[in-house]
């Protein structure tokens, strides 16, 4: 039975806490190796390295990397966008230019994040993309996605679902991430495939149903 409401939040916070304690403390040869290898296996999917637009981010810490995949799909002319976090969880968008177009970035009682400098495109420019790579600590064999309980993403999909815009999703993590269920609430959405070091998954995502106004 799926949880839902109140139940599923502490849940989340569960898992999320077991995920982060299995990826603290990774050699960073270990995630140097693992971010090429996710990055070889994401340009497997077509709806990813076809796409004229994807909207990414710049992992951080021990997250499974992703800048051999963003500087792959610059290097292949897809326009990539990157996330720019707002004061209020929001989340604007910049264009990805390489490596030197990024800046870190320090925000009281946050990790530091790597976003990108030069002109800001606005929240809406996430509609352009034909694929969106979400952060994600966990996904189940459903696809449903862990975040990291920010919200921003959250946003980020209500905004695609109100102007009636799919992309292609897909989340990368490591393999012993995939677990049986992730606890859903009413909000949370299907990614369409999980990009692991040793292969692509795909899933059956439902279609996605109106946004609650």
């Amino acid at each position: 039975m799926s949880l839902t409401g109140s139940g599923a939040e502490p849940d989340k916070r569960g898992l999320r806490r077991r995920v982060l304690a299995g990826r603290n403390g990774f050699p960073e040869d270990d995630v140097q190796r693992a971010a090429a290898v996710l990055a070889a296996r994401a340009q497997e999917l077509g709806e990813l390295s076809g796409a004229r637009t994807v909207a990414a981010y710049v992992s951080v810490g021990d997250e499974p990397g992703t800048l051999p995949l963003l500087d792959a799909l610059h290097a292949r002319g897809v326009r990539v966008l990157l996330p720019v976090l707002l004061d209020d969880n929001d989340l604007d968008w910049g264009a990805y230019r390489g490596p030197g177009s990024l800046a870190d970035v320090r925000r009281p009682g946050r990790m530091t994040l790597r976003e990108p400098h030069g002109p800001r495109l606005g929240p809406d420019a996430v509609l352009d993309a034909g694929a969106v790579l979400l952060p994600g600590l966990a996904v189940d064999d459903r696809g449903m996605r862990l975040g990291r309980g920010g919200g921003s993403y959250d946003r980020v999909l209500a905004r695609l679902a109100r102007a009636d815009v799919r992309p292609f999703l897909v989340v990368l993590l490591y393999d012993d991430e995939i677990v049986p269920r992730v606890p859903e609430e009413a909000h949370d959405r299907p990614v369409h495939a999980v990009v692991t070091p040793s292969g692509v998954r795909r899933f059956r995502t439902p279609p996605t149903p109106p946004p609650v106004v």
